[in-house]
């Protein structure tokens, strides 16, 4: 399993902007495809974006045109560029590695996970 370190969450207005980071210690990431997931109080967890390590993405429906995930392997970290946000994108947030493709963005099929970074959207 990999190793990997949420950061950039808080606390922001509607209407603004956050980065998210997911880095992974001790090793590359470049072998690996990384996804976000979200869980509200109360709700099911949701696959957000993925980047595969070719490079190629996906979304949402919830969050297309907002959100932008990227990837610096030099930097062996992933990011999540959410702009827009609204209240109902209030989550902890969640990256997720497996091996070159997305798969959907299905959670069981990712086995690293970092512990979450709480993003709060309120006035």
């Amino acid at each position: 399993q990999l190793q990997l370190v949420e950061s950039g969450g808080g606390l922001v207005q509607p209407g603004g902007s956050l980065r998210l980071s997911c880095a992974r210690s001790g090793g590359i990431l470049d072998y690996y495809a990384i996804a976000w997931f979200r869980q509200a109080p109360g709700k099911e967890r949701e696959g957000v974006s993925c980047i595969t390590s070719g490079g190629n993405t996906n979304y949402a429906d919830s969050v297309k045109g907002r959100f932008t995930i990227s990837r610096d392997n030099a930097k062996n970290t992933a990011y999540l560029q959410m702009n827009n946000l609204k209240p109902e994108d209030t989550a902890v947030y969640y990256c997720a590695a497996r091996l070159y493709s997305c798969s959907g963005i299905r959670g069981a099929d990712f086995g690293s996970w970092g512990q979450g970074t709480q993003v709060t959207v309120s006035s």
